[in-house]
């Protein structure tokens, strides 16, 4: 038999029986959707992430206030870092290119009529390119403006929109943060949250004018540091360790009264952690194609025991093993196929639309949508096997003569 005719009668025997067909290419088509729509969830967190560590900046960790300790004992209070802590990382340490020191607090500011309660950070004027921002509205301030105590402020990319106005419009408007006028010189570019905070919600001032005009205290909330190019960050966290621990009068075998965190390494896990979920979701989908391929199997068998007087006619008529075989390989396939070409355009719209409405990050592989193809094609080869030798192997005689 020519291949073209066994192709055209095995759609015909899948036309006679449409519903069943549907049925059973229904795990085939959920299996491949499902793969398709877990693997693009898992790529876009996997996306998200490797933003997000993109803009934290280049080799950069931070240091925070820690666990003060008297005479060995644990005291209630955190123990402070000071400006005078960041004056000695920038005069002794080696290894690290940048300093960003940050205080913070807690303010209501004011822009008109609109009134809003958000964290003001005073800090330096290289955070902008230590932690990778640009400026697409207005500038920074600068070292001179930091030295001069400056009301100079720049906004993250969320504060416009918190204070209903438009960025480019509030360049030289005068915010009042805590009823002190600052001109607002810049807005930052969008970050976008990390974990339960969002930097483009924060306002930013000159270091000094925080410390005297507006917080009025020397502590630093944290410290980031930039280490050198082609250092490991690893050395510049000892490197910052050493001179830290001589600062605070640390004796050796102390405990440290300050942290050291690099928040690479915790979106680097959640990387990890969110990587083996969507491999652990793909393997539970793809568990569904091979419920569907014994689905397939099962329905392929039965077809050949309805099917067995048919067989034995055209045995009769001189078609060989491999034509019956061939026959019933085909309608497998074509029910596989058929059902990861709608399971793939079912995958992809299901993303989209988590995408759309749910607001979740997706991407969408081409990898992944030619493996889950082609995994439904394997499956109606595999599993379609079995019933088409079975149908080959009939004996003629007892085809015929079966009611």
């Amino acid at each position: 038999m020519l291949i073209g005719e066994t192709v055209t009668v095995a759609f015909q025997s899948i036309r006679a029986n449409t519903l069943r067909s549907l049925l059973t290419m229904l795990g085939i088509i959920i299996g491949v959707g499902a793969v398709i729509t877990t693997v693009a969830l898992g790529s876009g967190a996997s996306k998200a992430i490797d933003e997000k560590i993109a803009a934290l900046g280049a080799n950069i960790f931070t240091v925070m206030p820690g666990q003060a300790f008297h005479g060995g004992v644990a005291s209630s209070n955190r123990a402070s870092l000071t400006t005078d802590d960041y004056d000695a990382i920038r005069r002794d340490a080696t290894l690290i290119s940048a300093v960003v020191p940050e205080m913070r607090g807690s303010f209501q500011l004011k822009f008109g009529a609109q009134n809003v309660n958000t964290t003001v950070y005073g800090t330096t004027a290289n955070f902008v390119h230590v932690k990778n921002y640009t400026v697409p509205f207005g500038q920074s301030f600068t070292d001179g403006d930091d030295v001069a105590r400056q009301r100079y402020a720049v906004l993250g990319a969320a504060v416009p929109e918190m204070l209903g106005a438009n960025p480019a419009a509030m360049i030289h408007q005068t915010l009042l943060v805590r009823g002190i006028p600052f001109e607002i010189i810049g807005v930052l570019s969008a970050k976008g949250a990390q974990g339960f905070q969002n930097p483009d919600e924060n306002v930013y001032v000159p270091l000094q004018t925080a410390k005297y005009r507006v917080i009025g205290r020397d502590a630093l909330a944290d410290i980031g540091i930039q280490v050198r190019q082609g250092v490991p960050i690893e050395q510049g966290m000892v490197d910052l360790e050493r001179i830290l621990r001589r600062q605070h009068r640390i004796r050796p075998g102390g405990d440290n009264d300050f942290q050291i965190r690099n928040p690479q390494d915790l979106l680097a896990t959640q990387q990890q952690t969110s990587q083996l979920l969507g491999v652990l979701l793909a393997c539970v989908a793809a568990v569904s194609l091979l419920v569907g391929g014994i689905g397939i199997m099962n329905i392929m068998l039965v077809s050949v025991t309805e099917r067995t007087k048919e067989i034995g006619v055209r045995k009769a008529l001189g078609a060989t093993r491999f034509d019956i075989m061939s026959q019933f390989l085909v309608e497998a396939l074509v029910l596989c196929i058929s059902g990861g070409a709608i399971g793939i355009m079912m995958g992809i719209g299901t993303a989209v639309v988590l995408s759309h409405f749910a607001q979740w990050n997706v991407l969408i592989s081409p990898a992944s949508v030619v493996v889950a193809f082609g995994f439904s094609a394997a499956v109606g080869l595999f599993f379609g096997i079995w019933p088409a030798r079975r149908a080959a192997a009939l004996d003629p005689i007892v085809a015929l003569r079966y009611e």
